[in-house]
C-alpha cells in the first residue's frame, strides 16, 4: 500500500494546498511571561459554554482552546504538530502498527493541570469514555467512531485500538474540537448528565496557557494566566478577555476604528466596507483560504410547529416540499453563485459547487455546472414535480403554496445573501420567509433553545463550516446517518439536513479503511458528489477566513485548519 498521511513528510509537502496569507509583523524582542498586560478579543458570536463537547462550533471551540488542549493540532499550513503529545506517531517511529489497527501516543512529560495536579494518560482514556457514554449527546462523538478501546499503558503512554485497519488515525484527540478533559473534574458528568454540569462546563480545568476567571454565557469570558503552564516564557499576556455580542460590523469597528479591542474574529463584511475600515490605519486584516464554505442546508424533515417534540426529526416525517429532490435541485439551479461571491465577498470569496473546496487533490469537478445559473431548467423541474404557478405567481400543488422558511444568523452579509436568494427563487415562483437570530443563539448548544442550527426549525438554513486539517474523512463524516441531531442526542450532531444514505455511509466506512492519498481522495470526492447531488447541502461561496488584528499585536497568523486562537500563548504586544 502507498504511504498516506501518517508521516510528517506528506504534511510538509502539502504546503501548496493552502493559500494562507500570514499577517506577521516584523520581529520584536521576546516579552517575558505575563508582561504585556491584558489581551482583548472580540468574538461577536458569544460563547454559551466552554466545553467543546457540548457544541463543536467555532465560538465555543476557540473560547475553550485557551484552556483545554488536544494531543496534537494543525498549524496554519495544515501540518500536524504535537501539543500534549511528545511527538506525532508514525509507522517509521513505531507509533502506528504495521496493520494500522493501533496508534500509540507518547505524552509530553511534566505537564500539569492548572490546579497543579498531574496530567496523565488516564485523563485521555476518560475523555474517550466521557464522549462515547450512552446518552451523552457528545458533539464530537463521530471523532471516536471505529475505536475499539483506548488504553493507558502507563502514565505517559496511550494506545488507541481500532476495530479495523485505520490508515488515517489522526482524528481522536487531534485539533481543538477534541481536547482532553480532566477526569477528576468531569468524572460525575457522564451520560445524560453531560449538559447539566454547569460548573464544569463553564470553567473547565485545563493544561493551556490560561484558566477561566469568570464566564457569563452569551456575553464575556475572562481568563487569567495559568501559572502552571509548561512554557516558562509564555503566555505574554497576563490576562485575556473574549467579549461577545453585537455583529461583525461592530467587531470590525472595535479593532479598526476605535481600538477598543486587539483582535476581532470572523469579519464577514462586504469588501468595500472592510476596505474603508482598514484605511483608518489602526489594525490590519489577517486572512487565509482553507476549506471554509458558506452553505445552504435543506431540511429533509418536517419543521411544522404542530409536531411538538417530533418537529424537524425523522420521526416527524418528511418535509412536505423539500423531500422532493426536484424541488431542491431547482433551488440550486436558480442561484448565481458568482454574483453572490463578487458582490458580497470580493477577493475573499469564490463561487463554489463543492462541500470540499480544498486541498486541491480532494476537489471534484463533477459539479461545476452549478457555476452557471439556469432558471429555465429550474422552472421545468418544478413543473415536472407538479408545482404550478398560482394567480399570485407563487406555485401551488394540492392546495399548498410553495413557501419556504429560511433561517440564518444575524449578519449584514448573510442578510444580503438571504435577500439575493429570495430574488433568485422569486423568479421560479417560490415564496420565502426570511428570519435571522443572534449568532450566539443560532450557533449555541442549548438543547432548550428553539433557534439553534441543530434544532433547524425551518426549511432552509445557512452558515459556514470547514474541515480541521487537510484530510477530509472526519469532516465528511458529519453527514452520516448517525450524526443527525435529535432529542435522543440532546440535539447534538452535525448532520443538519437530516440526510441519511446507506450508500453514503458505506463509502464513509470504505474511506476509513483505505490507504494512499490517491485512493482516499477519490472516495472523498465521491462523498462530496453524493452530498452535492442530493441537493441537501448546497455550497455557495468558498470563503476566506478573515479577522482583524491591531497593529500593536505581534505573532498573529491566521490558521484556516484549526482554531484561530491556536497560538495565542505566543501573541505579544509590540514594544
Amino acid at each position: 500500500m502507498a504511504k498516506f498521511l501518517t508521516t510528517a513528510k506528506f504534511l510538509t509537502t502539502a504546503k501548496f494546498l493552502t493559500t494562507a496569507a500570514f499577517a506577521l509583523l516584523p520581529f520584536a524582542a521576546q516579552a517575558e511571561r505575563g508582561s504585556d498586560g491584558d489581551l482583548k478579543i472580540f468574538y461577536w458570536q458569544a460563547a454559551s459554554t466552554l466545553n467543546p463537547y457540548l457544541s463543536g462550533i467555532g465560538k465555543e471551540v476557540d473560547a475553550a482552546a485557551l484552556v483545554v488542549e488536544p494531543l496534537a493540532r494543525f498549524d496554519p499550513q495544515g501540518t500536524l504538530v504535537p501539543l500534549l503529545a511528545a511527538e506525532i506517531p508514525t509507522k517509521e517511529n513505531g507509533g502506528i502498527l504495521a496493520d494500522m489497527t493501533m496508534i500509540t501516543w507518547k505524552l509530553r512529560p511534566g505537564v500539569t493541570w492548572s490546579d497543579g495536579s498531574a496530567f496523565t494518560a488516564k485523563d485521555v482514556v476518560f475523555t474517550w469514555t466521557y464522549c462515547t457514554a450512552t446518552g451523552a449527546g457528545c458533539a464530537a462523538s463521530n471523532a471516536f467512531d471505529g475505536i475499539k478501546e483506548v488504553v493507558a499503558k502507563d502514565d505517559l503512554t496511550i494506545e488507541i485500538r481500532f476495530a479495523q485497519p485505520t490508515p488515517y488515525p489522526y482524528v481522536p484527540f487531534v485539533s481543538s474540537t477534541t481536547p482532553i478533559l480532566q477526569e477528576a473534574q468531569f468524572k460525575d458528568c457522564m451520560g445524560a448528565k453531560i449538559a447539566s454540569c454547569t460548573a464544569q462546563n463553564f470553567a473547565p480545568i485545563g493544561t493551556g496557557p490560561y484558566k477561566v476567571k469568570d464566564f457569563k454565557p452569551n456575553d464575556v469570558v475572562v481568563y487569567a494566566m495559568n501559572p502552571a503552564y509548561r512554557e516558562a516564557d509564555k503566555p505574554h499576556f497576563s490576562g485575556v478577555t473574549i467579549k461577545g455580542g453585537g455583529d461583525a460590523m461592530s467587531a470590525a469597528r472595535a479593532v479598526f476604528e476605535t481600538g477598543e479591542t486587539d483582535y476581532a474574529w470572523n469579519l464577514q463584511l462586504a469588501p468595500d466596507v472592510l476596505a474603508k475600515l482598514t484605511s483608518a490605519g489602526k489594525a490590519r486584516p489577517v486572512t487565509a483560504f482553507g476549506s471554509m464554505v458558506e452553505y445552504l442546508f435543506l431540511n429533509l424533515t418536517d419543521p411544522g410547529s404542530d409536531l411538538g417534540d417530533k418537529r424537524s426529526t425523522v420521526a416527524g416525517g418528511p418535509n412536505k416540499i423539500l423531500s422532493d429532490i426536484r424541488v431542491r435541485k431547482a433551488l440550486s439551479l436558480a442561484i448565481d453563485r458568482a454574483e453572490i461571491a463578487e458582490v458580497l465577498y470580493g477577493d475573499q470569496g469564490k463561487a463554489s459547487c463543492n462541500v470540499v473546496p480544498a486541498p486541491a487533490q480532494y476537489v471534484s469537478t463533477a459539479n461545476d455546472g452549478c457555476l452557471t445559473p439556469n432558471a429555465a431548467a429550474a422552472k421545468a423541474l418544478l413543473e415536472e414535480a407538479g408545482w404550478k404557478p398560482g394567480p399570485d405567481g407563487i406555485r401551488e400543488k394540492g392546495g399548498q403554496k410553495l413557501k419556504l422558511s429560511f433561517l440564518t444568523s444575524t449578519s449584514g452579509v448573510r442578510q444580503d445573501t438571504q435577500a439575493m436568494l429570495k430574488e433568485y427563487w422569486k423568479v421560479l415562483g417560490v415564496s420565502v420567509d426570511l428570519r435571522n437570530v443572534s449568532g450566539s443563539v443560532f450557533f449555541g448548544g442549548d438543547a432548550g433553545n428553539p433557534d439553534t442550527r441543530q434544532k433547524f426549525y425551518a426549511d432552509v438554513e445557512m452558515y459556514t463550516d470547514n474541515s480541521k486539517g487537510l484530510d477530509q474523512e472526519s469532516y465528511l463524516n458529519k453527514w452520516t446517518c448517525a450524526a443527525i441531531p435529535s432529542p435522543v442526542t440532546q440535539w447534538q450532531g452535525s448532520n443538519m439536513p437530516r440526510y441519511c444514505s446507506q450508500d453514503y455511509d458505506a463509502v464513509s466506512q470504505a474511506l476509513r479503511k483505505t490507504d494512499g492519498i490517491t485512493a482516499r481522495a477519490e472516495l472523498a470526492r465521491k462523498m462530496n458528489d453524493m452530498l452535492v447531488q442530493s441537493y441537501t447541502v448546497i455550497p455557495l461561496v468558498h470563503r476566506g477566513n478573515i479577522s482583524g488584528a491591531a497593529k500593536s499585536l505581534n505573532g498573529v497568523s491566521m490558521n484556516p485548519w484549526d482554531s484561530e486562537l491556536w497560538d495565542v500563548a505566543g501573541w505579544s504586544r509590540a514594544r
